[in-house]
């Protein structure tokens, strides 16, 4: 397959100078950029064709050669071009890093990645739960260090190519008849070293320090519940956005309110006497400074639950509350009076409270077993 001539592949004169030849190949190295046409066959080729045009006509001698002898010429010095993307990545990184911005940092491929996100565990109480509330938190992370802008060198000072690798931040090791591509031990992958390190983060880039958030918790958050605070995680890498801050409530538990989901429960003591005969009785309602008045009917039993609609917590998914179920414990009086145990004998003498013939059976029947 013949190849096409330089100069038109690049869209320039055959007069033309280093800068516009330059010039040209960032316009055309930005349209058909691999991470910019992703599976686009066709881009990727006119992208490597661009590349091994501007390698050629940017080096004095290969141009010197080019325009006297053609393709042919190139040939007989060993020009075959790039092999694949690493390599173009690493012979220009120049441009891609100072003009595309996305592309190869150290002549590897880089793309832009998102900061690591945090957690913050935060407890709260049921009444903050319930009521919603505005807490101030404080936690360290990780911010791009202002003095070098997150380059981690000292201003003014530029990095070095790794003499180790030449700047593909990798190295091939032979092992008998492979060869092995692993990481620059020099650069640790990197392709460039920093010399000047910035003084303020000693190189990283980064720095840590401690912020302080205005968090507006809802009403009806639960143990697990998750507010997630967009960018105020850790910086990204190669202009990639920051993390997130994920805040994980705990609601603690509550001495008097047991919670499931948007219902609430509680117990309440009452006197068999109030059991019998029925009575009105004040229950206290969960975010309400008044108590709530709850009917009791005569003949409740030990156990009976009654439900107050509307009196549990906030729904975050709904436009309503839950309800609030009261679970009634009968006390009996461990001592009686001669007056009340009067009063019982004649209630049990009046109600025939008497064992029945099938009551004896029972008790015949389980002393024998």
């Amino acid at each position: 397959m013949d190849k096409k001539d330089y100069y038109e592949v690049l869209g320039v004169p055959r007069n033309s100078d280093e800068e516009e030849i330059k010039k040209s190949y960032r316009k055309l190295a930005m349209k058909y950029h691999p991470d910019r046409n992703p599976g686009d066959v066709a881009a990727e080729e006119k992208f490597k064709e661009a590349s091994e045009a501007y390698e050629v006509l940017r080096d004095d001698e290969k141009r010197q050669i080019y325009d006297r002898y053609g393709h042919a010429g190139l040939a007989g010095t060993g020009f075959r071009g790039f092999t694949g993307f690493e390599d173009i990545f690493s012979s220009f990184s120049d441009i891609f890093e100072d003009f595309l911005g996305f592309g190869t940092k150290s002549g590897r491929r880089s793309r832009a990645k998102k900061g690591n996100s945090l957690r913050y565990d935060l407890e709260v109480s049921l009444e903050d739960s319930f009521k919603g509330k505005e807490e101030e938190i404080s936690f360290k992370k990780w911010i791009s260090c202002e003095a070098c802008q997150g380059l981690g060198m000292a201003s003014g000072t530029k990095p070095k190519t790794c003499a180790t690798c030449q700047g593909r931040g990798q190295v091939i090791r032979a092992q008998g008849f492979f060869q092995i591509s692993t990481t620059c031990p020099a650069c640790q992958g990197e392709g460039r070293i920093i010399t000047d390190p910035c003084l303020e983060c000693r190189g990283r880039g980064r720095t840590k320090t401690e912020k302080t958030l205005t968090l507006k918790i809802p009403p009806g958050v639960d143990t697990g519940s998750q507010l997630r605070l967009q960018a105020e995680g850790e910086p990204g890498e190669y202009g990639g956005p920051p993390g997130d801050l994920f805040v994980v409530i705990h609601v603690k538990e509550h001495e008097f309110f047991k919670r499931e989901g948007d219902h609430l429960f509680c117990e309440v003591p009452i006197s068999f006497v109030q059991a019998a005969l029925g009575n009105t009785m004040q229950v206290p309602v969960l975010g309400e400074e008044k108590v709530k008045d709850l009917e009791i009917p005569s003949g409740t039993q030990p156990g009976d639950v009654f439900t107050l609609a509307g009196h549990g917590m906030p729904s975050l998914q709904r436009n309503r509350k839950g309800d609030l179920f009261i679970k009634v414990s009968v006390k009996i009086p461990k001592r009686l009076n001669h007056r009340q145990r009067e009063l019982l004998e004649e209630f049990a003498k009046s109600d025939g409270l008497k064992q029945t013939k099938s009551e004896k059976n029972f008790w015949q029947k389980l002393s024998k077993s």
